[in-house]
């Protein structure tokens, strides 16, 4: 059905037009997924401050709150799992498939065999944390970053190792 402009008429398809072009927010437009980057974090507003969130596979991707009304999305590890966010009235702020994916390009692999190990070289190549990677090589490598996240939470509370 069309709608013809006549002057004095309201110009009903072009507020509707505009209103369709607006930019909406990355993830929330109908049927789109909201992609992260593993180790990443994304910040997402929403129109109204969240009084439930769920996380389908925590594992994958969490959530803490900035404020109210805005998230912080954060990839964990590769795969898929949903975000469920009501309001305080019980509505649906969002419900949204996550894809958390490993970044474009700087990554590499060497297999030796069927065992794999990964690398991040942009320029140097730096030993990488990948889930799939052979325990040979990820348990070690696993323990090594914990006892450097030990050391800096040590620091930032105050505590120097050794006291």
């Amino acid at each position: 059905m069309a709608f013809p402009f006549r002057p004095g008429r309201p110009a009903c398809g072009l507020v509707l037009a505009a209103a369709l072009c607006a930019p909406v927010p990355p993830g929330f437009a109908a049927g789109r997924d909201i992609e992260v980057l593993i180790d990443q974090a994304l910040m997402l507003r929403l129109e109204r401050p969240a009084a439930e969130i769920v996380v389908g596979n925590p594992s994958i991707a969490d959530v803490s709150v900035q404020s109210g009304d805005t998230l912080v999305l954060t990839g964990k590890s590769f795969g898929e799992t949903n975000l469920i966010v009501m309001d305080t009235h019980g509505e649906l702020l969002v419900n949204r498939r996550v894809v958390v994916q490993e970044p474009d390009g700087g990554f590499v692999t060497v297999f030796r065999g069927v065992k794999r190990e990964t690398l991040h070289c942009s320029p140097n190549c730096e030993t990488q944390l990948v889930i799939g990677d052979t325990p040979t090589y990820f348990d070690p490598l696993a323990k090594e970053i914990q006892t450097k996240q030990r050391i800096g939470q040590s620091s930032a509370e105050g505590q120097v190792s050794g006291q």
